[in-house]
């Protein structure tokens, strides 16, 4: 007998759980590689929350004023935060301290271009259909929380950096309409930096809170995908949504997540090792007096300071009473309508196509021109605005300047993603077109070949 039966057996002699095992370990996975996209996903979090708990144990939550007289001459005397003392501290005196917290980091960057990539696939694949509308909502969700949760690890150093980033995201709180003020008032206690009253929130709202909530919005998302089977892709023409194909549970699909998993653990460590991200003691302390040229975000927030510096100086004044701040629409609004384009687009286009039944097998984008032209351009959009963000290090690096770039991104942003969506949509006509002609060409070919052989043979007499 089988080292699994034996498991099996034995676990079900206590629990009776032999058909749910059963039905566990004969679930099929898709066998294609863009399904591995999640499970990186999934493996970094795991990473994430690992070495985020290990820095929990060296990183103080304060913004009280301290003096350095740590190890690392250049900051010797200079006033700072408890906080970002901690950080230097871990750094370079904590045994692979700095090991952790740049293995941490990189972790969150996979994480989210994991997330990105995944989403992708599903868009352009129409796995988000019927019946998975649901899991799309949460995967969307995800991102977003995940966003949030970055932005607040990369503002809890409080760098000079990140301290920048953080009177951003307060500004750009104020400028919500009706309750912004009570908003960053609630949050602060007062004016930016407020009373010292944050800085514990958003370390817990860090290290517990979104964590959890990332992790229930992942249980959830895995579990309505196991409930709901995994989309495939079209292997054969007679192929139809109500067959399933893949690589079962075990020994198909485990062996290969493991490898998976320590693969991406791995990779992830000898980035945390190798290659050096975020050095905060080149940045030095955050002082509100203190700023410094060519700051840039994270990556992943690029696109909203490109947002913010595209907008035109105006606001919305009613009287004496300002109604919506500038920061507002770059700040704001422009991520909010990204959110809703990603939230009700399934919506969208069972309304525009009538297409309400389900499905379980994949478009490839050329299938589907229309949505990959709409996908192309929304993408194009969010990424010109993200270029725009770095107008400020292009004219610091290449002289161009920086007013005549604004300029050009204010145009450009609309009329490129309508160019590359039409552009897009004209390369899956055609690639439809050219594989009608190709299979018009093979069935010729295949009846000429038929009726040849059909032809009766005629023997010659002698």
């Amino acid at each position: 007998m089988s080292v699994t039966r034996r498991v099996v057996r034995w676990v079900d002699e206590r629990s009776a759980s032999a058909p749910i095992l059963r039905k566990v370990l004969r679930y099929l996975f898709p066998d294609h590689w863009s399904f591995l996209l999640g499970e990186v996903a999934l493996y970094a979090f795991m990473v994430l929350v690992g070495t985020g708990i290990y820095l929990t144990f060296f990183f103080v939550d304060s913004t009280n004023d301290v003096v350095y007289h740590g190890t690392y001459a250049p900051l010797q005397g200079q006033h700072m935060t408890e906080a970002y003392k901690s950080v230097v501290d871990l750094s370079l005196n904590v045994k692979a301290g700095l090991l952790i917290r740049q293995t941490h980091h990189w972790a969150a960057n996979v994480f989210l271009v994991a997330i990105l990539l995944h989403l992708f696939r599903v868009f352009f694949t129409g796995a988000y259909r019927r019946p998975r509308g649901l899991i799309w909502a949460l995967g969307v969700t995800m991102l977003f929380t995940s966003l949030l949760e970055a932005y607040m690890g990369y503002s809890l150093v409080d760098d000079l950096l990140s301290g920048m980033g953080l009177v951003i995201g307060y500004s750009v709180g104020l400028s919500l309409p009706f309750i912004g003020a009570n908003l960053m008032e609630w949050l602060f206690h007062g004016p930016y930096p407020g009373q010292h009253v944050f800085w514990p929130r958003m370390y817990i709202a860090h290290v517990l809170l979104f964590p959890i909530l990332i992790g229930m919005l992942l249980t959830a998302h895995l579990l309505l995908v196991a409930f709901r089977h995994h989309t495939q892709f079209k292997r054969r023409r007679a192929q139809s949504n109500h067959v399933v194909m893949g690589v079962p549970t075990y020994p198909g699909q485990t062996p290969r997540s493991i490898g998976l998993m320590l693969a991406v653990a791995g990779v992830l460590f000898l980035l945390g090792g190798l290659v050096q991200i975020n050095p905060i003691w080149q940045w030095g302390p955050y002082h509100t007096y203190d700023a410094t040229n060519g700051a840039q975000p994270d990556w992943y927030l690029g696109w909203l300071i490109g947002g913010l510096r595209l907008v035109p100086g105006f606001d919305v004044v009613i009287g004496k009473y300002t109604l919506i701040p500038n920061p507002f629409w770059g700040g704001a609004l422009f991520p909010l309508v990204v959110l809703g384009f990603l939230y009700f687009w399934p919506w969208l286009e069972r309304k525009w196509s009538g297409d309400h039944g389900w499905h379980n097998v994949l478009e490839r984008p050329r299938d589907n021109p229309r949505r990959t032209a709409i996908g192309i351009g929304m993408i194009s959009w969010v990424v010109l605005v993200f270029v725009a963000g770095s107008s400020d290090r292009v004219n610091l690096v290449f002289g161009i300047p920086y007013t005549g770039q604004i300029w050009f991104y204010r145009v450009f942003v609309f009329v490129g993603p309508v160019l590359f969506g039409a552009i897009a949509y004209w390369v899956c006509k055609e690639l439809r077109e050219g594989e009608k002609v190709e299979e018009d060409r093979h069935r010729a070919e295949t009846e000429a070949r038929l009726a040849t052989w059909s032809k009766p043979s005629q023997s010659s007499e002698t």
